[in-house]
């Protein structure tokens, strides 16, 4: 986009010069030429930024995956990309589902109950969650409609269900900086243990695929143990 602006600025002014007489001829031709240097520091800025990324997201690969083929890294480099840093909600729902389907858990879409994105079952048991996934710039907050939904899922569902809302908080941060951040409202997180409902961070589930991968954590026995939570944000550090 900031390439065809530039191709529009350069012909704006190689016409200005040639059709505008008078002043005008120098000055336009002039102030398009410093907007196409400004457009093109943006366009670096950008680039820089993105392979910024990349190169963090390679490292964390090489650390997952030292004799994997590069198939498998292309697909870790999307999964920790749209996890981290989800370009659109659609895509972050879609990739939470895969890292559950990847563990061995039974995920179904929110078809037979609209209130949640996706129904997630624990192996080998009925233990049952129900899913709202959510995205937000800076920390999650009561006011979120998808909290609502959650809200009438828990008051609607059955025993060995529970309400989860996996949250991708702060997503233009580091991952470095989002330890040191606040990841939801304190009014969130009174709400959270009044209702019973449970909410991760989608960067703690980065970590978790991360351990599970390298088979230092169970994560069946994981969510087992989230799943017999009063509710609250998730701790890793608990588990």
């Amino acid at each position: 986009m900031l390439l065809i602006l530039q191709l529009f600025l350069a012909v704006f002014a190689i016409g200005s010069a040639i059709y505008i007489s008078g002043d005008l001829r120098l000055y336009v031709p002039l102030v398009s030429l410093v907007f196409m240097f400004i457009v093109g520091r943006m366009d670096r800025s950008r680039s820089e930024k993105t392979n910024a990324r990349k190169t963090y997201l390679r490292s964390e690969m090489d650390k997952l995956h030292e004799k994997d083929s590069s198939a498998e890294k292309e697909g870790d480099f999307f999964t920790i990309e749209s996890l981290l840093w989800p370009k659109n909600e659609i895509l972050f729902i879609e990739v939470i589902h895969s890292v559950f389907k990847e563990f061995g858990f039974k995920v179904s879409t929110g078809i037979k109950n609209p209130l949640v994105d996706r129904v997630i079952i624990i192996p080998h048991s009925q233990k049952t969650f129900g899913v709202q996934i959510l995205m937000c710039e800076g920390e999650a907050e009561i006011n979120h409609p998808k909290v609502r939904k959650a809200l009438q899922f828990q008051k609607e569902k059955n025993g060995e269900e529970r309400t989860l809302i996996i949250a991708g908080t702060h997503i233009h941060l580091p991952l470095s900086e989002r330890e040191k951040v606040n990841h939801l409202s304190r009014g969130l997180m009174d709400f959270l243990l009044q209702h019973h409902i449970t909410l991760m961070t989608s960067h703690h589930l980065y970590h978790l695929w991360q351990r599970g991968k390298k088979g230092e954590v169970n994560i069946h026995e994981v969510f087992d143990k989230i799943h017999s939570q009063s509710g609250g944000l998730v701790q890793l550090k608990d588990l």
